[in-house]
């Protein structure tokens, strides 16, 4: 259990010092004018898992003066845990569906983000969750976060080209529904990292995407039976975009 408990603590400080990595990354990033993001976290509320973490706790609670350390009432408690773990009788799905909600330590915070100001670090506006916020804005922030999490995943620093490194990165269904603000703030971030993109979108912001990609594979699958591609570079596609927007115009 002591073991146990020390990795759950390792993990637990892990997380700490990549968000406060990230948060490095974020600092770098104009979020509106003159704002930047900063994430934030909280121990969580949630009763099963603060439950976990006082049993835990009263396992390895003893007094310096204790000479019988393990006793009974200390065997109990730890039984009770390796139980759950095992999963009791008649409850074995309800045990295992618990053993990973507590064991996993991303389960233990609450994460947040503060808009806060680059001069002074105060705090403009607080994001407990998404509700309440636009498509666009809800978008906006995600990228944000997004791409500090690749930063820090890639190693990468901000406008630094390394050509020869791998910076790939699928975005599915991506910008799909934010406006094109977002996509375009999303995009400009992503460049900023020179990260090798595979971007799969609908067309309706490719009118954006265009100015930051160097090909299209347009997908076609009419009657969803037969689907064929056609890949074009981005100058012929744009050619292509012309003289098809010149014909329908006459």
């Amino acid at each position: 259990i002591a073991l146990f408990q020390n990795q759950l603590d390792k993990e637990r400080q892990e997380i700490r010092e990549k968000i406060d990595t990230i948060n490095i990354s974020l600092g770098g990033i104009e979020y509106n004018p003159g704002t930047y993001i900063k994430l934030v976290l909280d121990k969580t509320q949630d009763l099963e898992v603060r439950d976990f973490q006082q049993d835990m706790k009263a396992c390895l609670a003893h007094s310096l003066d204790d000479i019988d350390i393990y006793n009974e009432t200390k065997f109990m408690q730890v039984k009770s845990i390796i139980d759950r773990f095992n999963g009791r009788e008649g409850q074995v799905d309800q045990d295992r569906k618990w053993t990973r909600k507590v064991t996993d330590v991303r389960n233990w915070f609450v994460f947040s983000a503060s808009e806060r100001w680059e001069e002074d670090g105060t705090e403009k506006e607080f994001y407990s969750d998404s509700s309440g916020k636009s498509g666009g804005q809800k978008e906006k922030l995600a990228y944000t976060i997004l791409a500090s999490a690749l930063a820090y995943q890639f190693g990468l620093e901000w406008g630094a080209t390394r050509s020869r490194s791998f910076r790939f990165v699928v975005i599915d269904e991506a910008f799909g529904r934010g406006s094109d603000e977002s996509t375009r703030y999303g995009l400009e971030l992503f460049k900023k990292l020179n990260l090798q993109l595979l971007i799969v979108t609908p067309l309706q912001k490719i009118h954006i995407i265009e100015d930051y990609i160097r090909a299209v594979h347009y997908v076609d699958n009419e009657g969803g039976k037969n689907s064929v591609i056609r890949n074009l570079t981005v100058e012929e596609y744009k050619v292509e975009k012309l003289a098809y927007q010149q014909r329908t115009n006459r």
